[in-house]
């Protein structure tokens, strides 16, 4: 038994968080003791982490402010290996491992595409952030954590990271937990009585997730296929997209409910998942929806989608950041989703992602100095 600490920002609703949490209960189950930081506090995953996970509450109001209360915090948790995810969480957890001479027992993870990811980040202090990491990254006695090999790539091609420096570990997707989910009913009214084709999508109602450009895309395949279209998530543009979508016409056929607390459950009953996003790290809702035998169409964005599809092999895989692109796979699909019956090359495909393999790769990499 090792004793492990995951240090996070918090445990709100991104996918980062949610692989987290399922990582630290797997690692629980496999027979390790976990202890789980977080600067601030609370999150909407919350309630998913196991109550054997010992989780511990900074509730600094910003991460510059988290320097004494986290070396605190990993002295009193004396752990055999650290994970710390995100960027700004990577860099503070850095410092504060160095001051206690702690440095080889850290691993950072890097969840998302790096040279994408700083430019939607303007605040000065996170632009600092993300200047200084990849120097932090070189430094380290251990590589840096990345979720897919297009992560790991822009890593080396955007920063002074070498390869060297960079190891990929898949996300902890599917759990016994989303396995027991999945055998649930939908709660959404039109997943439960579906008088016509549904698509899913799931994420931040961010510029990230390119919702605008799915809405654009579905407002073209409802011109020849009626449907409907429900965006499960909540976020800083909720306001832009309901105004987009009754500029549209289809205030009728698209509904955005906010975060489901059975995402999986919903993806089952879909007739076919769409990711729309600028960029990615490893896109987590695309391999929940193939584990459940959903037909997906994705974007080909940087990163992580061209790896899980393999290369379009799996599902259409099309030119990103164009609305048009999306317009014929999406009205292909629901134009024989009656003839199409659950893939299990669909569900084949994404075993690696299964949290078991996830943590045993984790764990490998988090105690290989021990």
């Amino acid at each position: 038994m090792a004793k492990i600490c995951i240090v996070l920002h918090d445990l709100r609703g991104g996918g980062a968080e949610k692989m987290m949490v399922r990582l630290a209960n797997q690692m629980i189950e496999d027979g390790d003791q976990v202890d789980m930081i977080l600067i601030t506090e609370g999150g909407s995953n919350k309630p998913y982490l196991s109550k054997e996970v010992n989780l511990i509450e900074l509730r600094c109001e910003r991460t510059l402010n988290a320097f004494g209360p986290l070396r605190s915090a990993l002295k009193r948790c004396q752990p055999d290996g650290i994970l710390a995810a995100l960027t700004h969480i990577n860099v503070i957890t850095a410092i504060t491992c160095a001051s206690l001479g702690w440095l080889k027992k850290l691993s950072v993870s890097e969840r998302n595409a790096f040279s994408l990811d700083k430019k939607v980040n303007s605040d000065k202090v996170m632009k600092a952030t993300y200047f200084l990491a990849p120097y932090i990254y070189r430094l380290l006695p251990n590589p840096v954590i990345a979720v897919s090999k297009g992560v790991a790539q822009d890593l080396i091609d955007t920063t002074v990271v070498r390869a060297k420096d960079v190891v990929t570990a898949p996300n902890p997707v599917i759990t016994k937990e989303t396995e027991l989910a999945a055998r649930q009913p939908p709660k959404h009214p039109w997943l439960v009585d579906k008088s016509m084709p549904t698509v899913i999508a799931v994420g931040r109602l961010s510029y990230q997730k390119g919702f605008d450009m799915l809405l654009d895309a579905f407002a073209d395949v409802q011109k020849n296929i009626p449907s409907r279209l429900i965006i499960f998530g909540e976020g800083e543009l909720r306001e832009e997209l309901e105004q987009q979508i009754n500029k549209l016409g289809l205030n009728d056929n698209v509904s955005l409910p906010g975060y489901s607390d059975n995402i999986i459950a919903e993806m089952k009953a879909a007739d076919l998942y769409v990711l729309s996003s600028r960029f990615e790290g490893s896109p987590n809702a695309i391999v929940e929806a193939m584990s459940v035998g959903t037909q997906v169409v994705a974007f080909d964005c940087p990163h992580g989608a061209r790896e899980i599809l393999q290369d379009g092999r799996i599902a259409p895989l099309v030119q990103a950041n164009c609305a048009k692109n999306l317009t014929h796979p999406i009205s292909q699909q629901l134009n024989y989703i009656s003839a199409i019956e659950t893939s299990s090359s669909l569900t084949a495909s994404v075993e690696r992602f299964k949290s078991k393999n996830s943590s045993s790769i984790y764990r490998d990499f988090l105690l290989r100095s021990v």
